[in-house]
């Protein structure tokens, strides 16, 4: 158990289980800077938005966060590229743990001493293996599992994983039946058990036929040294169907255009996935655990339409 923790996220977030804490009246990068050289704290849990919010702030390169050893990040994707900058830039390596509210607190974890490896295919960075007596079986539509690395929806069984929907047994018949989850995230396993997200199965983008996930492009727009935070969705399109756009928020004192952006991507994904729109904006939206929202960048789409 670690000395000193310091709190990123809301008390009642699942990854909260620790003795002492440095605990900020809200997230601010300054303040929590501030709390880590003051209290020297070794541990924290934070959404990837956290970190690349330090890694971003003015004050980072001067502050001494030597202390900060230990590192764990989920509730979101997270790019194999901002792992390496922040552990270029700030010092800790960050280890991916991954889980649903369903199942109140993780069920995927990349072990402290093991660094989570990238798959070369889809370079997706692992989420790491099941925790402790969880077992987590890769599906296809019927509900069968599917082979080794191929792509399926993960379902969650262990002690975890909640009983129900308060007053919803409808939905608890559908989502959770006979206490295993059908957690909506598709994914797959390697042959050395590492699992990978893939995405969210609603989340999917059908371009002409082609399904494109937005955590890879996402992913490949992290790789450009002047974006801070990308957000892909999908958008209506009269001969597509639909096709790809990318909201990103660059990083302090860099700029580049969308038309870069899009010839980056271009040069690094198949035809079909590369983003077609590209809009700079100063802020994505976020859930209170700093989780980008997709839904309302969708949202806010539709109504220019």
């Amino acid at each position: 158990m670690p000395l000193g923790y310091v709190l990123s996220l809301p008390l009642y977030f699942a990854a909260l289980w620790v003795s002492y804490a440095a605990i900020g009246y809200r997230f601010a990068p300054d303040a929590t800077l501030d709390l880590i050289e003051r209290h020297r704290c070794t541990f924290t849990v934070a959404s990837i938005t956290v970190f690349t919010a330090l890694m971003n702030h003015e004050r980072a390169s001067d502050s001494d966060l030597s202390s900060l050893t230990k590192v764990y990040s989920g509730g979101a994707p997270i790019a194999p590229t901002v792992v390496e900058r922040f552990q270029t830039e700030i010092g800790p390596y960050i280890h991916n743990i991954y889980g649903l509210t369903e199942t109140t607190s993780p069920s995927h974890a990349v072990p402290m001493t093991k660094v989570a490896p990238v798959d070369p295919t889809s370079g997706a960075l692992s989420v790491g293996v099941p925790i402790f007596n969880t077992v987590v079986r890769v599906v296809d539509e019927e509900g069968k599992d599917v082979p080794v690395g191929e792509i399926g929806e993960f379902v969650t069984s262990g002690p975890q994983v909640v009983t129900g929907y308060w007053e919803k047994p409808e939905e608890t018949a559908h989502a959770i039946p006979g206490g295993h989850l059908h957690t909506g995230d598709v994914g797959f396993m390697d042959e050395d058990g590492w699992y990978y997200v893939v995405d969210r199965k609603k989340d999917m983008i059908n371009a002409a036929g082609y399904k494109v996930w937005p955590r890879e492009v996402e992913d490949v727009l992290y790789m450009h040294s002047a974006v801070r935070e990308a957000a892909v969705i999908g958008i209506p399109d009269e001969y597509r169907g639909e096709t790809v756009k990318a909201f990103v928020s660059l990083r302090p004192g860099e700029e580049v255009s969308e038309q870069e952006l899009i010839a980056f991507c271009k040069e690094r994904m198949a035809a079909y996935k590369y983003p077609r729109f590209v809009e700079l904006v100063d802020e994505l939206p976020k859930t209170v655990t700093g989780k980008i929202l997709r839904r309302e960048l969708r949202v806010s789409e539709a109504e220019k339409q």
